[in-house]
């Protein structure tokens, strides 16, 4: 029955074919094999088939077709099969479609448009974008089996594809690719200096074009030789560039900008190593804009070289590390304590004398305390922040002195900058010898050897300030001493000599006018007395061995030392300090007489007539205080 169709559908076509424009055709269940066969005939084409082609094809159509429609008709059915039609001379063949491009396809000359229903190979010309870019974004619109290729030398995209589909990709590459041509523009610069110029007009055109959109971007080429600038780019970006050009080459006066910025408190050298530290860390786009710094000594200043712009920010730096100094003003006293003869003189006043150490001392102190021993209240309010000193602490240790159980070592004062160490040296340089050598010829002499040695107190400070009224000491005190020379009776060396050395080094942190007390450094040693009867004692060997007796005693000695830091902020008021320290002292020897006699009249147990203090002149008090010494 199906062939009887056949027959039927190749007779009707037959006679319609009689005017050639047109045929009526329409079929079901049709074997693709059958319809190639019967296109064949219809067009009068001859076609090879290499690959059995399973399935059916039903064509509806109401209308008549062109007779060269036909054959496209045959390619969408090969196509939904895997398979395709190419023509080779006279015959067209059925391929598989991956293989098209691997047949000799027929190559269309660029630019041209194609039509047709067979695969062709043609190169497409992008213009103004990147050929991957483009080829990216229309990958989608090529048929499953197409080729597509690009040629980055010559931006060209190489596409095997039905021409429908290479008419619809043109089209689209047309609207994508806006084929801007670049412009080259030369600009001289007559008043700027060029290379700034470029480094400011790069920056600007980041700022007006999207530098995300290749065609936007506009290049700006130094030219040295003609002192002027080379724009590339499209003609309105390059016109806009030029404009700008126009209105920023003006004459400048700020080229090669020196100047000198005289310092007040800080060390030229100092402060320009900082700032070449901080230039160094820096990033500059033109490496000429990166200024020259460097110290004059003589005048303590510093010498800048560079862009004024730049050199504003290196002025501001220079303010703040040019800002006056924190001082401290650091008073010490070194004091050695006798341990035996405060514990005699505690039994002798009823107090625990004995205990020298910081709790001790601080015993001691509280019995220079008492609603009896007032400061002078008007001294107090003139002085102003200084009224923190611990006087009854500065009492004991007077107290101590004057009665024989504490020697003062030093009272050395220093004025210190803040973050900068300070030191006091008091003593002495003496030789010591190290040795003897006899000659070795008949009569030889003997010769001596001796070295110099540093005998004294040494005393270092570093302070760091956090605020007006606190400060952290970083404190070293060093006393060195010889104890014994090595010397006989005659002065000849029979050993090598002995020192001592006593060193203190610690942190402490301190309110402005705080003390603080250094110990726990103790010297231990003998002291020999001899005790004879007069006459009887002075006769030889008798007097020796019945009217004599030595006693030797063990000896121990506290060094301790005594901290207190004044914080100045502006160096006016270090005058100002010194009057009020003076104060200080008044206020001490005051308080110091009043202590002393409250201290005499508990342990005699007689009362001591009161005596208006407020009123007492400064030299009264000085003769008081002598007075209460001698009788101590």
């Amino acid at each position: 029955m199906k062939f009887i169709k056949t027959i039927f559908l190749v007779t009707l076509l037959t006679l319609s074919l009689n005017a050639r424009e047109q045929v009526n055709v329409s079929f079901s269940d049709l074997q693709i094999n059958d319809f190639i066969k019967l296109i064949s005939k219809i067009t009068q084409k001859n076609i090879l088939i290499n690959n059995k082609i399973n399935g059916t094809v039903n064509f509806v159509s109401t209308t008549p077709v062109y007779d060269d429609e036909l054959i496209g008709i045959l390619v969408s059915v090969l196509e939904s099969k895997g398979f395709t039609l190419i023509k080779e001379g006279s015959i067209y063949q059925v391929i598989r479609s991956t293989e098209a491009a691997k047949h000799n396809v027929k190559i269309m000359k660029q630019g041209k448009k194609i039509n047709g229903s067979l695969m062709v190979t043609q190169s497409i010309p992008v213009h103004g974008e990147n050929v991957d870019v483009v080829a990216a974004k229309i990958r989608y619109l090529i048929s499953k089996t197409a080729k597509l290729m690009t040629m980055k030398e010559s931006n060209i995209i190489l596409l095997t594809d039905y021409p429908k589909n290479i008419e619809t990709i043109k089209r689209v590459i047309k609207d994508i690719d806006t084929n801007y041509v670049s412009v080259v523009k030369i600009i001289p610069i007559k008043h700027a200096n060029a290379k700034k110029l470029q480094v400011r007009l790069t920056d600007i055109s980041k700022s007006i074009f999207n530098a995300k959109v290749m065609r936007e971007n506009v290049k700006i080429i130094l030219d040295d030789n003609i002192n002027g600038l080379v724009v590339v780019g499209i003609a309105k970006n390059v016109a806009k560039i030029e404009k700008l050009v126009k209105k920023m080459d003006v004459e400048s006066h700020t080229d090669n900008s020196v100047q000198i910025f005289a310092l007040k408190n800080s060390d030229a050298k100092t402060v320009a190593a900082s700032l070449n530290e901080i230039i160094a860390k820096q990033v500059f786009s033109d490496p000429s804009m990166k200024p020259n710094i460097s110290a004059s000594e003589e005048i303590n200043a510093i010498i800048a070289i560079g862009d004024p712009l730049i050199l504003k920010g290196i002025k501001l730096i220079i303010d703040e590390l040019d800002k006056e100094k924190y001082q401290v003003y650091v008073q010490a006293r070194i004091i050695e304590i006798n341990k035996r003869n405060a514990e005699s003189l505690g039994m002798k006043y009823g107090f625990d004398g004995g205990a020298i150490s910081n709790g001790g001392l601080y015993t001691l102190a509280t019995n220079f305390t008492g609603p009896s021993v007032a400061v002078d209240a008007a001294l107090l309010s003139s002085i102003g922040g200084l009224t923190g000193v611990n006087y009854a602490l500065g009492a004991t240790i007077d107290f101590l002195e004057t009665n024989g159980a504490a020697k003062s070592v030093s009272n050395p004062s220093i004025l210190c900058v803040n973050n900068k160490e300070s030191s006091i040296y008091v003593g002495k340089t003496i030789s010591i010898s190290t040795g003897t050598v006899t000659g070795s010829t008949l009569g030889g002499g003997v010769t001596s050897s001796f070295k110099r040695e540093d005998i004294g107190l040494t005393l270092k400070i570093k302070p760091r300030v956090s605020s007006k009224d606190k400060v952290t000491l970083d404190a070293e005190a060093i006393l060195e001493n010889v104890t014994d020379t090595g010397l006989n009776a005659d002065g000849e060396p029979v050993r090598q000599p002995t020192t001592s050395k006593q060193e203190v080094k610690t942190q402490a942190i301190l309110r402005h006018g705080e003390t603080i007390i250094i110990g726990g450094l103790v010297k231990v040693y003998d002291t020999t007395q001899v005790t004879k009867i007069p006459i009887l004692g002075d006769i030889p060997w008798i007097g020796e061995y019945l009217f004599t007796s030595t006693t030797t005693n063990v000896e121990q000695d506290n060094l301790i030392v005594m901290l207190t830091p004044y914080v100045i902020d502006k160096s006016e008021k270090l005058s100002k300090l010194q009057k009020d320290l003076g104060l200080l002292a008044k206020i001490q020897k005051e308080y110091n007489v009043k202590a002393f006699e409250e201290l005499e009249k508990k342990a005699k147990g007689t009362e001591v007539r009161k005596v208006d203090y407020n009123n007492v002149e400064e030299d009264r008090l000085n003769t008081l205080h002598d007075k209460d010494t001698v009788t101590h």
